[in-house]
């Protein structure tokens, strides 16, 4: 049995002091009210992993890192390696997500560099996968979703590849307001690992967890998790409020 994950992304946001209360918030939710078999990540930007790591230590909280560089070291002014955030106890690492694409154009062997950047460091990639509303629009989203697993996993032996979360987050949902349907979500998720099930076979692909993003919310998390190929969820705007990502948690958990 696949073991749910919800990982809140801050992404840009969040002075110290508001990052730590938001922090300490969420351990007092989790300290008072056991959650059993599930993991919980949080991802603050990245001057925040410290103190956010020395605050979360002996807690069920683990954490990651929005982004890394392909690179291990160097003169690379700006960027942040994954040697860098294993040091500082950072657990996860987002690649791939649909703003890195949009804003820095990241895509394909890029993201693969990343992808074994992280896992070369013991790591666990949180790999995003998506389709804008145009593409879904044209009926594209399958080839597109499909491609983008292709040129950045399907190089990884299966070790690897278990070791990898992939998370579709539609493009269109993404802090729009917008939710996939649970319906929706089932299909892209089951889609995707029978790709996996394709290149890997079923018992690898049957372990690999698929994420949900896009605007998940305390009100539509458990229907969308409730769906058989959604293994948790990626959470954006609902993770800064400590209140509304506990009850995402515990929708999980269920």
């Amino acid at each position: 049995m696949r073991t749910k994950v919800v990982a809140g992304n801050w992404k840009m946001n969040k002075t110290l002091p508001e990052a730590l209360q938001l922090t300490a918030e969420l351990l007092t939710r989790l300290e008072n009210h056991q959650v059993k078999n599930i993991e919980v990540v949080i991802i603050p930007p990245f001057p925040y992993l410290i103190p956010v790591s020395e605050k979360i230590q002996s807690s069920v909280l683990r954490l990651g890192a929005q982004n890394c560089s392909e690179h291990p070291w160097g003169a690379y002014t700006g960027e942040v390696s994954a040697p860098m955030l294993k040091s500082v106890g950072v657990q996860y690492v987002i690649i791939g997500h649909s703003e890195r694409r949009q804003y820095f154009g990241e895509e394909g062997t890029k993201l693969a560099q990343k992808v074994d950047a992280v896992l070369a460091n013991q790591l666990h990639p949180i790999f995003c996968c998506g389709e804008p509303l145009i593409v879904r629009g044209d009926g594209r989203h399958f080839d597109l979703v499909k491609l983008q697993i292709e040129e950045a996993l399907f190089h990884l032996p299966a070790e690897a590849l278990l070791k990898t979360i992939i998370a579709y987050e539609p493009v269109w949902a993404i802090g729009t307001g917008k939710t996939a349907t649970p319906e929706q979500a089932q299909e892209m998720h089951a889609f995707i690992r029978e790709q996996l099930t394709l290149k890997y076979g079923a018992a690898v692909a049957q372990q690999v967890r698929i994420l949900y993003g896009g605007s998940v919310n305390a009100g539509n998390a458990k229907a969308l998790f409730a769906c058989a190929d959604v293994d948790g969820g990626l959470v954006g705007g609902a993770s800064l409020k400590a209140g509304e990502f506990f009850e995402i948690i515990q929708a999980a958990a269920q």
